[in-house]
């Protein structure tokens, strides 16, 4: 697990081959300060216990859990997250909502989420964009999109309100 989580610094380091290889001076330095990152992603996402073990020997929820630290690892400008609740029983969903939560408000790190759990959604989100086949419904605060005419029409079905008719 710990070198899963590695492998997403990688793209980060300035070290060469040789120097890499041999593990010394430089190299040393600069690989031990990613594993101080490492650490505090492990800390952050609460994966002490699981350090150590082969990533096909967790269970599914500490594998998305996984994922989501190697997102964390690559220290990209745009977290961009598809579907991280899909196939979590209700437990897992409410502790990956709240690391997702804890990355924007404890680290300041906007998060793009795609996800089909509504609930997941407008509990966690400060804005929602809301598509139906490519096409933009509505957006704006979940308050405003779970009022929209046009929202409530493409998911609960309303013969009043035309979809495409704004």
């Amino acid at each position: 697990m710990l070198d899963n989580l590695m492998l997403g610094r990688h793209i980060l380091m300035k070290t060469g081959l040789l120097s890499g290889g041999l593990f010394f001076g430089k190299a040393q330095r600069e690989e031990l300060a990613h594993r101080k990152v490492v650490e505090e992603i492990i800390d952050f996402l609460e994966i002490e216990h699981i350090r150590k073990t082969q990533v096909v020997m967790l269970p599914y929820g500490l594998q998305k859990r996984l994922e989501l630290g190697r997102v964390l690892a690559l220290e990209p400008d745009l977290r961009i997250i598809d579907e991280p609740m899909a196939g979590m029983n209700l437990e897992e969903t409410e502790d990956m909502a709240r690391f997702i939560l804890d990355i924007n408000q404890e680290r300041q790190i906007t998060v793009f989420l795609i996800e089909h759990d509504m609930g997941v959604v407008m509990d966690i989100s400060d804005r929602v964009a809301v598509l139906d086949f490519g096409e933009l419904l509505a957006m704006g605060t979940p308050e405003e999109v779970q009022q929209d005419p046009v929202v409530v029409k493409a998911y609960l079905g309303d013969e009043d309100v035309d979809l495409y008719k704004r």
